[in-house]
């Protein structure tokens, strides 16, 4: 299976997100069932871009050029 958007691909592949995907969180919204494990967020931003599910090891990258949204105090 492939994705598209916010949909699971195959362990080896590496998921591309964009600013508007954050917070990153797996399995994501549109994963088919037989991906399904326990929801955790995933901090990226901080780890460089990219960073790996716990349960599934899926490898996310944030999208070159791509920056997190501000958040205002």
């Amino acid at each position: 299976m492939s994705r598209t958007g916010t949909i699971t691909t195959p362990r080896s592949d590496t998921i591309e997100i964009e600013a508007d995907d954050l917070p990153l969180y797996c399995p994501g919204p549109k994963a088919p069932l037989w991906s399904m494990h326990p929801r955790v967020y995933i901090e990226i931003v901080k780890r460089g871009g990219t960073a790996s599910c716990p349960y599934c090891s899926a490898i996310y990258h944030l999208k070159d050029g791509e920056k997190p949204p501000r958040h205002t105090h």
